[in-house]
């Protein structure tokens, strides 16, 4: 499927009440056409790995074009300018997880960027470090506890960051590291506990709802740890 076509077929599917629906979720952009993630999770299998496609549907600024971007890029040709010049791109949430959560946190800079965007002040590149941490906890399988581990400061560091998205973020990090293993659950729970004595209701809100999954029964009993 060539690049026109794939315009085309976006706009064969436009959903003006889509868009509106998205809208009340958060979901905004200049150029959008409301359609679902299914559909361009099949149009991608549709196209399969295709880079220079991939960098011509995100240069359109379409929304759907660059959620594409994300399924159809092959993340063994992404570099870190690349990266970098995405990350500044990023208007939406969605397009925040779904980019991370299918190609970034598969490069070889996976690891580097979580830490280093966590540090930026802009919304979504901010919440774009604390998404890789939790995606690389849920697929790099090879990863050591130690690796994760080095996370949980950082965590701590912007748990008081009081925006929705980049908060969602920091506790949905936590979270993940926290049911990766009986060793990260501890550490997490340990973690949540340190935020939640801090003078924020951010970080309060971020450290209650981590611990009520971290130490909930179905968790533990997951992680095969006696309740």
């Amino acid at each position: 499927m060539k690049y026109d076509e794939i315009l085309k077929r976006f706009e064969s599917m436009s959903n003006p009440k889509n868009v509106e629906g998205m809208k009340r979720f958060g979901i905004r952009g200049e150029k959008i056409y409301g359609v679902s993630i299914p559909h361009l999770r099949n149009m991608g299998k549709e196209i399969g790995k295709n880079h220079e496609l991939a960098l011509q549907l995100w240069n359109s600024e379409i929304h759907e074009a660059r959620l594409l971007s994300g399924f159809i890029d092959d993340f063994k040709k992404v570099d870190e300018k690349q990266m970098e010049e995405w990350v500044k791109d990023f208007d939406s949430w969605d397009i925040c997880d779904q980019v991370c959560s299918n190609l970034f946190d598969k490069t070889e800079f996976a690891w580097k960027k979580a830490v280093e965007w966590s540090k930026r002040k802009e919304e979504f590149v901010k919440r774009a470090g604390f998404v890789m941490m939790a995606t690389l906890a849920v697929h790099d399988k090879k990863a050591s506890d130690k690796d994760f581990e080095k996370f949980f400061p950082i965590i701590i560091r912007e748990s008081d960051d009081e925006r929705n998205f980049v908060r969602k973020a920091v506790n949905w990090a936590l979270r993940q590291i926290g049911k990766r293993n009986e060793k990260l659950n501890k550490r997490a729970i340990d973690t949540a506990k340190k935020i939640s004595k801090m003078n924020s209701k951010t970080a309060k809100w971020i450290a209650g709802d981590a611990l009520r999954e971290l130490t909930s029964k179905s968790v533990q009993r997951k992680l095969k740890i006696k309740v």
